[in-house]
């Protein structure tokens, strides 16, 4: 699979990285960075954007400003991209209302685009497409296998990692700590990393992403004990 992803900084330079370190050897990621300053309104795309970009299959937008997430149709016209992921971690880098536009347009295309929110939060049962399907494979909602001694946390194996590299992070930490305890552990290492998702109360889930997202680290280690047989 061909990804190209888009980023402005080092919230997307971070999740880039990771994902060309983690992914499957027959994967290629390729690495567009927008300016820092951009306009408000794009009215040239030209001026940003190469004549051609690398041909992609998925595109993953993760700029810093909306201007980014409104030249992803045309990032997807230049890259030949036949999906797109694009996530709020921020959601005043893409706002809900800009995400339902950009996404009834692709669709108009035949593109499928998912906005997870925050990006940890992508699961396969997001989409039928087989590109977006085969990234969530591997990155997106955090999901592990805990192997136990006795009390306490043998080994953790991650299956699915949280795209910006935080669960393998946490499951080396995690090793020898008592199983009454883990849960709360996995919690309080995800703040460590740290999480770049914000802290703004988000209207639609009255928490912060942040809090969202360390969420999710933690089922995944409740999810896994309970498979173990220990919780």
């Amino acid at each position: 699979m061909r990804i190209l992803v888009t980023i402005q900084g080092h919230y997307g330079q971070r999740i880039a990285d990771n994902i060309s370190k983690c992914a499957p050897a027959d994967w290629k990621v390729y690495v567009y960075c927008f300016p820092p300053e951009l306009p408000s309104v794009v009215d040239d795309a030209n001026q940003f954007l190469p004549i051609e970009l690398p041909e992609a299959d998925l595109l993953i937008s993760l700029g810093e400003h909306p201007a980014v997430a409104q030249m992803i149709p045309d990032v997807v016209a230049r890259s030949g991209a036949k999906a797109v992921i694009a996530p709020a971690d921020n959601r005043s880098w893409l706002p809900p209302g800009l995400a339902n536009q950009i996404k009834r347009k692709l669709a108009s295309l035949g593109v499928d685009m998912v906005y997870p929110v925050p990006f940890c939060t992508l699961t396969e049962k997001d989409s039928q497409n087989v590109y977006i399907r085969e990234f969530a494979r591997y990155f997106g909602k955090p999901s592990v296998e805990i192997e136990m001694d006795r009390d306490k946390v043998k080994h953790i194996s991650v299956i699915i990692g949280a795209p910006c590299g935080c669960t393998p992070y946490v499951a080396e930490r995690l090793t020898g700590v008592w199983e009454r305890d883990v849960v709360e552990k996995a919690g309080l290492l995800h703040h460590q990393y740290p999480c770049l998702a914000t802290m703004t109360i988000d209207q639609e889930f009255g928490d912060t992403l942040m809090h969202r997202a360390g969420l999710m680290t933690k089922l995944a280690v409740e999810d896994a004990l309970k498979r173990a047989g220990v919780a």
